[in-house]
């Protein structure tokens, strides 16, 4: 079973989220699974020249857009034992940023069109699967369907398409369809890619693949509603039979995580960020973009009552110039309490990560997370919404049973976050073994990529052997 995963970003090439977290992890996880799995993407101009001089040229070929005729050069490098392909094209990749330039409808139909032109030049791989994760790739199944029907180089080829985040669709005009797409105007209708009058390409992967995952169980639920559902609820709604959640996972911690290293973590986070050290104070953290997705405006509502408490609070990231300002006014309210850090530093997360107590991620929605699963793997107690991946990964801690790996509130009102963040201070403060026990259930969740491959295995079979 070949499976070619279609995706924009892979560790360590190139990352600017949680997407770049799967491309670069769950293909590993997959091959110990015993899948033969090679991963495409855009060589992009921000790709590390170590690994772009490592690069072999494989193929030069042209490839058809409506009317254009591009250029595509592809090339591959072996990393840690996987096959890696990259799409070269100076025009649309040799850029200062990947994602929101004028015309990246035309940049990802392009770059979706080529990866279907690659499959005749991979050496040896035939791919029986194509995995396409969001907008950027959800063309595939379309134009898989539109222009290579008749090709029996592609027959039987079948499609999987991942939602990541449903927010962003990859939205354009519908003079797209034609002068982009090379589709009759049949393709603008409501069933098809029409949107608000609109071309919406998120739609076409979900319309047209041959199976549907996001990446959580309840985020699966929740997109068929219409308040998480981004005006797609319905066509989700269609395809439910379809349609299955799968939670990513989390890498191994960069440092050793134990009850007793959490000890020491915690002075040298302390330490480093000018803290007094205490270890009976305990020290919340939060590491996110600056967003109102999560949850900045609960958490700006109730920062005074947070830091009236008997505690330290450390935020790392950056975003919103608005949440920015506001939170830096705070941090000047409360010399001593409150330490912002307005950028995102991979080393500096870990070791937030390790020394403190509790995670904070009151998120509006939140359609896996990543952040609440790497605090627990270093026994760092989050504080969640119930919404999302972060309901299926958060087990509310219970007193009287002893289990549960955090803290949850169900509605997404301020003071209902207060009570939840109230209550673990309590806890953290005056019963010392129940909060030992709660860093133990963290410490034993299990996170891993292979937990995440094993599923993903599955859905690949299902595909390979249907008709």
């Amino acid at each position: 079973m070949k499976v070619l995963f279609a995706i924009t970003e892979a560790n360590p090439f190139m990352k600017t989220g949680g997407l770049g977290e799967v491309g670069g992890y769950l293909p590993l996880a997959l091959q110990e699974q015993g899948v033969e799995i090679r991963v495409i993407l855009p060589k992009y101009s921000s790709i590390p020249q170590a690994y772009r001089q490592g690069m072999k040229p494989i193929k030069e070929f042209k490839v058809s857009l409506a009317w254009r005729n591009q250029y595509c050069g592809l090339e591959e490098l072996v990393y840690e034992g996987i096959h890696y392909y990259f799409i070269d094209n100076e025009y649309y990749f040799l850029r200062s940023k990947c994602y929101g330039n004028e015309d990246e409808g035309e940049q990802y139909a392009y770059f979706s069109r080529a990866i279907l032109e690659s499959i005749r030049y991979l050496p040896g791989f035939k791919p029986d699967i194509i995995h396409c994760h969001d907008w950027h790739t959800a063309l595939i199944p379309l134009f898989l369907k539109a222009f290579y029907a008749q090709d029996t180089l592609y027959y039987n080829i079948k499609t999987l398409f991942t939602i990541h985040n449903l927010k962003y669709q990859g939205i354009f005009p519908q003079g797209a369809l034609e002068d982009v797409l090379g589709l009759g105007r049949e393709y603008l209708s409501p069933s098809k890619l029409e949107f608000h009058d609109e071309v919406n390409f998120m739609k076409a992967g979900i319309v047209y693949s041959d199976r549907v995952t996001t990446v959580s169980p309840t985020y699966a639920q929740e997109i068929q509603h219409a308040y998480f559902g981004e005006g797609l609820h319905g066509v989700i709604q269609e395809r439910k039979d379809s349609l299955l959640g799968i939670l990513n996972g989390v890498p191994q911690p960069l440092y050793p995580a134990t009850l007793e290293s959490k000890r020491e973590d915690k002075i040298k986070l302390q330490d480093k960020l000018g803290f007094a050290i205490s270890e009976e104070i305990p020290i919340l953290s939060m590491i996110s973009r600056l967003v109102e997705q999560k949850g900045l405006d609960i958490l700006l509502h109730v920062l005074d009552e947070i830091l009236t408490l008997d505690i330290r609070l450390i935020i790392l990231g950056s975003g919103d110039s608005y949440y920015e300002e506001r939170i830096k006014r705070f941090e000047e309210g409360y010399p001593g309490k409150l330490r912002v850090i307005m950028s995102y530093q991979e080393e500096l997360a870990h070791t937030i990560y390790a020394g403190a107590d509790i995670f904070l991620m009151p998120s509006r929605f939140e359609p896996c997370g990543i952040a609440q699963m790497m605090a627990m793997s270093y026994g760092t107690i989050p504080i969640v919404r119930e919404t999302g991946g972060l309901r299926d990964t958060v087990k509310p801690y219970s007193l009287t049973t002893g289990e549960g790996n955090g803290f949850t509130f169900a509605h997404y009102n301020a003071h209902e976050f207060l009570y939840a963040v109230q209550r673990a201070v309590d806890i953290f403060q005056n019963q010392k073994e129940a909060w030992k026990k709660l860093q133990k259930n963290a410490l034993d969740s299990d996170f891993s990529w292979n937990r995440s491959a094993a599923q993903y295995r599955e859905v690949y079979e299902s595909l390979y052997y249907s008709s």
